[in-house]
């Protein structure tokens, strides 16, 4: 780019946004960034009980086992005379190509199902083609129109919210329903591990069709795109109608990231692209950049958590990481992220500037479905309300 980088951008030893007093979690390191923690009188955080609670749901051990034999009978049972009996979403990271990896292995027929958004980096553009080709997996890439997606994101970046990637995270599931849908396969997994992963505070993330409209046209104008949109009677659709269901295949899984990543390097050719879901440069730019110096986030404390209540990592040892050793920054990712989306670096420092707004700020269903807290629940309870969505909204 031609244009100027201002001081802001240029200075990699200006440090992120960090609030004074913050408390945090006595048992993972959840904090007060997260606008919606609270904490028990043993100063433990609620997210921690979510996780006491899905380890209930997905116990580890020959439980794990035997209720991955269940799931993985169920889906060839359904799956009989269809060219697939399951749909696995694939970006190029690790989780995604373990997950592929794993429903081959279990005997599964997948269709190997990708979003791509524009933003995708070399090495995961071959870590895809190398896992298909050498699992023999059909692969179906949904190519979005660059345009239109492209004015998307630039609205959920002058909304000046933290949700600047649901735009993209909405699409896969959207797209991951539509081919279930069309080939008549019951079953989406996907690679999510609660033990690794974490539980997104919704104020970090809030995820539904009518705030990305919304967003949409406070910004653009219109609320209409091409871009793949799940609202929240689509998921019905799917999943009461249709009778999809999406499965969390690597919580049944003992699962360690970096084994997998050896493992997958082994067995297809899978490359390390360098960062947590660096394998798109538009998550690498908003995850090392746009979110710790604007908001005051650092999503490794999700995986880190999630580590240290699955213990797999010592509560110190994060503290320390993330006092000491700043989220790594590759300043060329800002030049290049406005380049590819046709906004100067005027336009960023406006961005930046810009005051912090909430996905409250704009149109949502969240106070109906606040409203609503005592039906959903008892949807969850009968097994009719995606687990994702209770605990998401109403937990």
């Amino acid at each position: 780019m031609n244009a100027a980088v201002p001081a802001a951008v240029t200075m990699p030893s200006a440090a992120p946004v960090a609030p004074e007093g913050l408390r945090v979690c006595s048992r993972c390191v959840y904090d007060t960034t997260i606008p919606e923690i609270v904490f028990d009188d043993e100063g433990v955080c609620q997210f921690c009980r979510i996780h006491e609670e899905m380890e209930r749901q997905y116990p580890a051990g020959p439980e794990a086992q035997r209720r991955l034999e269940q799931l993985v009978d169920r889906v060839k049972a359904q799956g009989k005379g269809k060219d697939y009996d399951c749909i696995v979403g694939v970006s190029g990271g690790v989780d995604s190509t373990y997950t592929l990896y794993q429903a081959v292995k279990l005997g599964l027929r997948p269709l190997a199902v990708h979003f791509d958004n524009g933003w995708n980096s070399e090495v995961a553009v071959r870590n895809i083609e190398n896992s298909v080709s050498r699992l023999n997996v059909d692969l179906h890439t949904h190519v979005v129109d660059w345009e239109d997606f492209k004015k998307l994101q630039i609205s959920f970046l002058k909304a000046s919210v933290s949700d600047a990637e649901i735009p993209t995270d909405m699409a896969i599931h959207a797209v991951l329903h539509q081919m279930a849908d069309a080939e008549g396969v019951k079953h989406i997994l996907i690679g999510h591990s609660f033990r690794t992963e974490g539980i997104v505070p919704k104020t970090w993330t809030y995820f539904e069709g009518s705030y990305i409209r919304g967003v949409h046209k406070r910004f653009s104008g219109s609320s209409r795109t091409s871009v793949p949109v799940l609202s929240l009677p689509g998921l019905f659709y799917y999943m009461a109608l249709k009778r999809i269901k999406v499965s969390p295949l690597l919580n049944y899984f003992d699962y360690d990231k970096k084994k997998a990543g050896e493992l997958l390097a082994r067995e297809v050719g899978w490359e390390d692209y360098g960062g947590h879901h660096h394998e798109s440069l538009y998550t690498k730019f908003f995850q090392s950049y746009l979110l710790p110096f604007k908001f005051g986030i650092d999503k490794r404390k999700l995986s880190f958590s999630a580590r240290i209540r699955s213990g797999t990592m010592v509560r110190a040892e994060a503290l320390r990481i993330l006092r000491e050793e700043p989220y790594p920054l590759n300043m060329d990712i800002v030049e290049y992220t406005m380049e590819k989306l046709g906004l100067s670096m005027a336009d960023f420092e406006a961005i930046m500037a810009a005051p912090r707004r909430s996905f409250q700020d704009y149109p949502t269903l969240y106070p109906y479905m606040r409203a609503l807290k005592t039906p959903i629940t008892l949807g969850f309870k009968l097994g009719l309300v995606p687990k994702i969505l209770y605990y998401k909204y109403i937990y």
